[in-house]
């Protein structure tokens, strides 16, 4: 890639990575189509989003540690399910069409956003109905809640799939799976979803790579951009109150969900006026 394209792209990418880091996401479901908006193959695209989420996931979790943000045994447990996920979506991505993961994951997350909209603006869900032995009793800082393990493992192992398969780290997923149907209170619920999405695209990077579809060049450069955007949003998420934070985090992930549906139709559109051999 030239010299001003690359710029321009990193200029997007310092944007993007610290308002999703913010929100506890990664930023894959920007990260992905902006390089295709500058020239990328969409797999080569997926696979240098993955190794960007986790510089940012790194970034931002040095902030949210120092903030007492991060559930991490909540983290580590649940990222066996979604990293297990995340590398067999990237492995297997090939096998579905970008078109057709564009439109799935943003009928998914649009549905997110208006639910996390309706819900109240900052206590978190009560956690779904499950035999008492399958929950699990948290408390960090002043939180006390209580996590169903029963239904956190497979909605975290198929939360793992799709994003492996999109080249996302997964947070637009994680985050109203931890506040709506978890019930784990919105600013940990972002804390920690921002080191998982890092440890589900490190092993949806290795799933995409050994096909060989990586581009290290750009992906260094723009790492560097990405780390700095990381550590920027992590601070805004700390300054916000749970009210706003929450929100604003529905209210793009509204906005994601359109984002991906356009680029969907953009995809149908460079494929139906590609000529039939």
């Amino acid at each position: 890639m030239a010299v001003l394209p690359l710029a321009s792209l990193a200029g997007c990418l310092l944007f993007v990575s610290a308002l999703f880091t913010m929100l506890g996401q990664g930023g894959g479901a920007f990260y992905t189509p902006l390089q295709v908006i500058f020239g990328y193959e969409f797999h080569t695209a997926a696979t240098n989003s993955l190794f960007l989420i986790m510089v940012s996931s790194l970034s931002a979790t040095i902030v949210f540690r120092k903030a007492r943000r991060v559930d991490w045994s909540l983290a580590w447990t649940l990222e066996i399910a979604a990293a297990s996920g995340a590398f067999l979506g990237g492995f297997f991505s090939y096998l579905v069409s970008a078109h057709t993961l564009s439109w799935v994951f943003a009928a998914v997350i649009v549905c997110a956003g208006i639910a996390m909209l309706r819900q109240a603006p900052v206590a978190a869900a009560k956690p779904l109905r499950s035999p008492r032995r399958f929950l699990w009793k948290r408390s960090l800082g002043s939180h006390r809640y209580l996590v169903n393990m029963l239904h956190a493992m497979p909605l975290m192992f198929l939360a793992g799939l799709l994003s492996g398969m999109i080249g996302i780290g997964g947070g637009v997923l994680k985050v109203p799976i931890f506040v709506l149907l978890l019930g784990v209170p919105m600013g940990i619920a972002i804390g920690t979803s921002a080191f998982m999405v890092g440890l589900t695209a490190t092993s949806g990077f290795i799933g995409h790579a050994i096909t060989g579809n990586w581009d290290p060049f750009a992906s260094i450069i723009l790492a560097v951009v990405v780390f700095i955007g990381g550590r920027i949003g992590a601070r805004m998420s700390i300054n916000l109150d749970q009210f706003r934070l929450r929100r604003v985090c529905a209210v793009f992930l509204i906005f994601a969900a359109v984002f991906m549906a356009f680029e969907a139709l953009i995809f149908a559109e460079a494929l139906m006026a590609q000529p039939v051999k």
